[in-house]
């Protein structure tokens, strides 16, 4: 079982590692590959075919835009609670050596997700295909679409992890991925992202994740 475990987690180390020297990858292109004045006030964006096509093809969806942000609130929420398990368990053990791996963990994530969303408020790439509120606002990579495919898909694992039905824990894990893929289909259909931005979003979120279940359920 051990040695499966470790296996397990040197496949999701390495996965990680390559998702994201993609996401590095494409982060260059997207500064330097087809680079046009595509967006509004005549900004910049890479992949300028790629986005413009299917930006035609989406358009701009202000109602979705708002559920998907007002939804947004779901992922944050779903970490509050996790963090408050923490907390609990630091209390009640009376040791932070005694909680929970995987919630330890889990705490060392949210940093990271927290850290890479600051990185690219302040290392603008890309702006908007729209004006919100008149801002032209930066993009790049997808916050949202970061968020819930961070937050949602570690929960999955916590859910898994801590519910001992399979049924419900089948249910409970199954509407988290259903929330999660409305999540990131609705930003694309709201047309507020650039496809880049979503793509970007997506990259860096996997190999988060899988970088998370290997330090997370990996035993010495």
């Amino acid at each position: 079982m051990k040695e499966r475990s470790k296996q397990t987690s040197i496949f999701c180390i390495c996965a990680a590692v390559a998702l994201a020297v993609l996401f590095i990858v494409w982060t260059v292109l997207v500064l330097t590959a087809d680079v046009r004045a595509i967006g509004p006030q005549d900004s910049t964006v890479g992949f300028a075919t790629l986005n413009r096509y299917v930006h035609s093809l989406t358009g701009t969806n202000m109602t979705l835009y708002t559920i998907t942000d007002w939804l947004g609130l779901v992922p944050i929420a779903t970490a509050f609670g996790f963090a408050v398990l923490g907390l609990v368990q630091l209390i009640r053990r009376r040791s932070l050596a005694r909680v929970d791996r995987s919630i330890l963990v889990l705490g060392g994530f949210y940093v990271v997700v927290i850290a890479v969303y600051v990185l690219f408020e302040v290392l603008v790439i890309n702006r908007r295909p729209v004006l919100i509120d008149g801002i032209l606002e930066v993009s790049y990579p997808s916050s949202t679409t970061m968020l819930a495919s961070c937050v949602m898909p570690t929960a999955i694992m916590q859910a898994c992890l801590r519910i001992r039905t399979r049924w419900i824990a089948w249910s409970i894990s199954s509407a988290i991925g259903a929330f999660t893929v409305f999540m990131i289909v609705g930003r694309v259909l709201s047309g507020v992202h650039w496809a880049s931005d979503i793509i970007g979003g997506l990259l860096i979120s996997a190999s988060l994740v899988l970088a998370y279940a290997a330090f997370a359920y990996n035993r010495k």
